[in-house]
Order: C-alpha cells, then sequence, then structure tokens
C-alpha cells in the first residue's frame, strides 16, 4: 500500500515522500495519528500543489540539524560519581542525565534524542552519539570520573 508521509518518520523517510508500506501499518498505525494519507490521484494532486512549502520546511529542518551538529561537535559533558571496586559506578549515567548536564551547557537536546544503548556504568570517557536530525548524528564525549571526598 502506498502512503504519502504527512511528517518525516525516522523509519520510513521524510515529509511529503510515498512510501509503500503494508497496509495494516498504514490503516493502524499512520492514517488513524495523522502521520499519512493514501496515495491516491486527488492526493498525489494535492501533495504537488504543496511541495514548495514542503521543501522549505525541509530545508528549514536540515539547516537546524547541521547548525545543532556544529555546536554539539568536540562537546564533553563531565560528571562525577561514587565509585566502587573495578571502577564501578554507584548507580548509572543515563540519557535524562546527559540531557540535564547538556542544558546546563546551553544546548537544548531531549533525552529521547541521545542514543544510548544502555546507561553507562564505568568511569572512563564515553563517545555517545545525539540525533541531530533525519538519519544524522553527531558524537559527543561523556566523561565519568570518580567523585573525590574533601
Amino acid at each position: 500500500m502506498e502512503v504519502i508521509l504527512k511528517e518525516t518518520i525516522d523509519t520510513l523517510g521524510e515529509e511529503g515522500e510515498i512510501v509503500k508500506v503494508k497496509p495494516g501499518y498504514a490503516r493502524n498505525f499512520l492514517i488513524p495519528r495523522n502521520l499519512a494519507m493514501l496515495a491516491s490521484k486527488g492526493n498525489r494532486t494535492i501533495l504537488e500543489q504543496q511541495r514548495a512549502s514542503i521543501e522549505a520546511r525541509r530545508a528549514k529542518a536540515r539547516q537546524e540539524a547541521e547548525s545543532l551538529d556544529k555546536k554539539l561537535s568536540g562537546v564533553t559533558v563531565i560528571f562525577e560519581q561514587r565509585v566502587g571496586q573495578e571502577n564501578r559506578l554507584f548507580g548509572s549515567v543515563t540519557a535524562a542525565d546527559i540531557a540535564l548536564k547538556l542544558t546546563d551547557l546551553g544546548f537544548d537536546v531531549d533525552r529521547r534524542k541521545i542514543l544510548l544503548d544502555e546507561p553507562l556504568k564505568t568511569v572512563g570517557d564515553k563517545s555517545v552519539a545525539i540525533k541531530t536530525g533525519f538519519q544524522q548524528t553527531t558524537p559527543i564525549t561523556v566523561r565519568i570520573q570518580a567523585l573525590t571526598e574533601e
């Protein structure tokens, strides 16, 4: 079944693209949530009429993503945590912790955009990817140090 995307969806494509999906996915998920519409002849005509505004929105989103990408490249976020044996942390550093630290540094990054497979539980430097745009990520460094009690 062919549908026209009304919004950018990471796993499918960008706004305004015509994509093929399974009928159940279109009927039960995309269309009820107003993320897509059927690719009928009338809807394709509407798409062609709106092509310029869609391209402008996509270009603006790309520009914002590149701007954030440039700002975030080379950023190091430092955490001081209590550690136990073998340099393992008491607790962990999660995507929410990283997002909070980035907010303190002046970056507006949602925790869902931080691609962290599992919480960080050891001391050292880790590279963490942050999703800045459609299929575009930038790495930052997360440094975890042992807390020195004075």
